[in-house]
């Protein structure tokens, strides 16, 4: 069975762009996309830990006489049949559930700000609840759409780091694409992370040689983000609950994504691998 990814459709030039690379995605990755179009302001998704209700800014109901027209072109275009979802159930008559049935979803950085107000640095707390509590990856395209011709993933070591791994080298065999994973050592050898791989059960990856390591002893991070191919796809892992790790979750890949204009695929703490 094909794996799907959820976009939810904003019929703007942002959304467009954004909607474009859903469907980019989902032809490299041979993933079907559904679609949702919001009628109202809010929606539920019923995760396992938390019920997260979704807040949208107004743009994402602009001109709904237009919207599924829009969207069926973009996806059209990018040689993919539309195919939309129109929640079942309801907690209040405006309040729909939004299905969390899905392998992947797409959000932009930020669904309950003007597109205007994001900056590349900032993911929206609507989006981290996702994020935190979602058993998919979660899709962060660029503004613009940008085609990506390898993947590289983030590994430090821990167990979320090997989930990453898993959903990296899943996504670049699946494309063909070459594959590079970026280490900044942190006062740990080098055997310290090829144990962790072995670990991990990715020892073949790790004796065949499948992918480019880009191992960083020394230097900072930030400055050393500047290897990472600006047409890469991203995988990184993002921690989960509690105070020290929302810290460690903001202070990380927010760093990477003010220095990288890359699309990502993010990793949350409660992703079924």
């Amino acid at each position: 069975m094909k794996k799907q990814l959820l976009h939810v459709f904003r019929n703007t030039p942002f959304g467009r762009e954004v909607l474009m690379q859903s469907v980019y995605f989902c032809r490299k990755t041979d993933t079907l996309l559904r679609v949702y179009i919001p009628r109202y302001r809010q929606f539920l998704m019923y995760f396992q830990y938390e019920i997260a209700t979704i807040d949208l800014d107004k743009s994402f109901l602009r001109d709904p006489d237009t919207a599924r027209e829009h969207a069926e072109q973009i996806i059209l275009a990018g040689g993919l049949k539309p195919s939309f979802i129109t929640p079942k159930r309801h907690t209040a008559s405006t309040l729909p559930d939004v299905p969390v049935d899905f392998d992947y979803m797409t959000c932009p950085r930020s669904i309950s700000d003007l597109s205007t107000k994001i900056s590349l640095g900032h993911l929206g707390p609507k989006v981290r609840v996702i994020i935190r509590n979602a058993h998919f990856p979660v899709l962060i395209p660029t503004p613009v759409y940008k085609e990506w011709k390898s993947v590289t993933v983030f590994f430090g070591g821990s167990h979320n780091a090997r989930k990453a791994m898993k959903v990296g080298a899943e996504l670049a065999a699946i494309t063909g694409l070459p594959m590079y994973v970026f280490t900044q050592a942190e006062d740990r050898p080098r055997q310290y992370y090829e144990h962790s791989l072995l670990e991990g059960g990715f020892g073949d990856l790790l004796e065949e040689r499948r992918f480019e390591w880009l191992f960083f002893e020394k230097g900072d991070f930030k400055i050393n983000l500047y290897h990472v191919p600006h047409d890469s796809l991203v995988v990184v892992g993002a921690y989960g609950h509690g105070v020290i790790k929302e810290v460690l979750f903001g202070s990380v890949l927010e760093e990477i994504q003010t220095v990288l204009p890359n699309n990502m695929v993010i990793v949350g703490p409660e992703v079924q691998i």
